[in-house]
């Protein structure tokens, strides 16, 4: 008998006035496995989220998770999913452990299966020391863990994580990492939404790629990378202001344009093979008196394949800022916590 996905979505498709928000997205994510969705900000990506999650209904297309369907059966889609998204859901005025207690009520657990489940979570994210202080006096970061913690309360079948590194520190991140990865090990289905390519990269086994509400490639990361072909020629220039003028000097050696990063003087150019035009490069840019600070060749990244696509760079959110939105698109509105 053939195993039913986590996720099942079939011709979703939104409009918010004249924005086409989803255009016909078809998804499927297996259990025990992890669902990349990535997209340039305003792709749509938290629409599909927010319609997986009871959040918001589709205008057209249908969608299960975990068997059940999103429009048909919200309260009991409510009761196996986790959901974390781009704002921490937390009550500031409550402890982080009072806010754990409350997600577990909510959930239905008995009194003393929610403390055991509270205390463990405040232990695996690190939050132990602070647990019996409001939320209001912790960190940006400690409250972004607290989300993530809330929305494993009920041990969820299926997990959704829009952007859940934003405000994380990089030993917060590979945390999280960390903890996607017992739950897969546990047979949770994770749909991940992220600005950090790297993340995708390191816990997907699927990646789909979306632009103006439509799917534009999927594979697993590898496929996606191998489908650039080649080597990446990365050259930094010590002066930034120097980035164009050393681009049209190796654009010649390219299977494609360069991509010319003016801020930090940082050149990339795509070829078939990158350490044998090294010496040349080298001579070519002494010549014509351009100083490199750094050189190297390496595989395309997820990065590329994100750039190539869409057009667009990945802009990792600034920790010290709000995490980041889709804007001006009518889909981003405030997170709230699902029920669940």
């Amino acid at each position: 008998m053939p195993v039913q996905p986590a996720i099942q979505a079939e011709g979703l498709s939104k409009r918010f006035g004249d924005v086409h928000a989803l255009q016909g997205l078809n998804l499927t994510v297996a259990a025990g496995s992890v669902l990349g969705l990535l997209g340039p900000n305003g792709a749509g990506k938290t629409t599909t989220v927010r319609i997986l999650t009871t959040l918001l209904r589709p205008d057209t297309g249908s969608a299960r998770v975990a068997g059940l369907d999103v429009v048909r059966q919200p309260a009991a889609v409510r009761q196996v999913i986790g959901l974390a998204g781009q704002a921490a859901a937390v009550d500031e005025n409550l402890t982080g452990r009072e806010n754990l207690v409350m997600a577990g009520r909510l959930h239905h657990l008995h009194r003393s299966q929610t403390h055991r489940r509270a205390a463990e979570l405040l232990q695996r994210f690190e939050l132990t020391e602070a647990a019996d202080r409001p939320v209001r006096t912790w960190s940006g970061g400690m409250r972004r863990r607290l989300d993530l913690a809330i929305s494993l309360v009920g041990h969820p079948s299926v997990l959704f994580l829009d952007e859940p590194s934003s405000g994380l520190d990089p030993r917060g991140r590979h945390q999280l990492w960390q903890t996607i990865r017992q739950l897969l090990e546990a047979g949770t289905a994770v749909l991940l939404t992220t600005q950090y390519l790297e993340e995708a990269d390191q816990l997907a086994s699927q990646i789909v790629v979306i632009d103006h509400g439509r799917i534009i490639a999927h594979g697993t990361p590898e496929r996606l990378k191998a489908q650039l072909g080649g080597d990446r020629l990365q050259l930094r220039l010590a002066t930034p202001a120097a980035a164009s003028r050393a681009a049209e000097l190796v654009a010649h050696l390219g299977s494609g344009p360069p991509q010319v990063d003016a801020q930090t003087g940082q050149v990339t150019v795509p070829i078939p093979d990158g350490v044998a035009v090294l010496p040349g490069v080298v001579r070519q840019l002494d010549a014509a008196g351009l100083g490199l600070s750094d050189l190297a060749v390496r595989r395309p990244t997820l990065d590329d394949v994100f750039l190539t696509l869409t057009g667009q760079g990945t802009q990792p959110p600034n920790p010290s800022q709000a995490p980041a939105t889709d804007q001006p698109r009518p889909e981003r509105q405030p997170a709230t916590r699902s029920p669940a």
